[in-house]
């Protein structure tokens, strides 16, 4: 099986400080702790489902071209940067009945070395990614990327570091590049 491994606290990306200062009610832990769900091949479907449905209503843009400003995270009405595609995953997800404390939002650096943000969904199974580059739901070691930062799964205010001290950045990353 797949986990990813953490490495201590981080800082969370900018886009989400200001995301979580408009909906601070959307950013509290939740009461209800799941340290993974378990993975049935329904619950995969449901990923699989949500992940296609979020990708083909979503158009890519990013937030420079859509809002002006580089680093925007926000809920997708027609158009929105990998983020925002991250964001509504996460909440049709959590209205499925889905913990928040298995779904986490990611950083990683792309197959490009550019900032990019992904859902990562934490399983008996392992941990798979949902993102809007790729249709398919895959375990995260399967994906091209460099896995930076998550959200911690107790608290989604708390960020931490999935590099080891030696390889971690020395600038923030941010998943404005997508």
């Amino acid at each position: 099986m797949a986990f990813l491994q953490s490495f201590g606290d981080t800082l969370p990306p900018i886009g989400y400080v200001n995301f979580c200062r408009e909906r601070e009610a959307e950013c509290r832990p939740s009461d209800r702790f799941a340290d993974r769900v378990q993975l049935s091949s329904a619950k995969f479907n449901d990923l699989k489902d949500v992940n296609r449905r979020v990708n083909d209503a979503v158009a890519p843009i990013t937030d420079i071209d859509l809002y002006g400003k580089v680093e925007v995270w926000t809920y997708p009405v027609k158009e929105g940067d990998c983020e925002d595609y991250v964001l509504l995953k996460r909440r049709i997800l959590i209205e499925q009945g889905w913990p928040e404390s298995t779904l986490l939002i990611t950083v990683v650096r792309d197959e490009n070395n550019d900032g990019h943000a992904v859902l990562t969904v934490r399983t008996d199974r392992g941990d798979f990614v949902l993102d809007n580059k790729q249709s398919e739901v895959v375990a995260w070691a399967d994906t091209p990327y460099t896995f930076v930062k998550q959200q911690s799964a107790h608290n989604p205010l708390v960020w931490i570091s999935l590099l080891p001290p030696n390889l971690a950045p020395q600038p923030a990353v941010s998943a404005s590049s997508n």
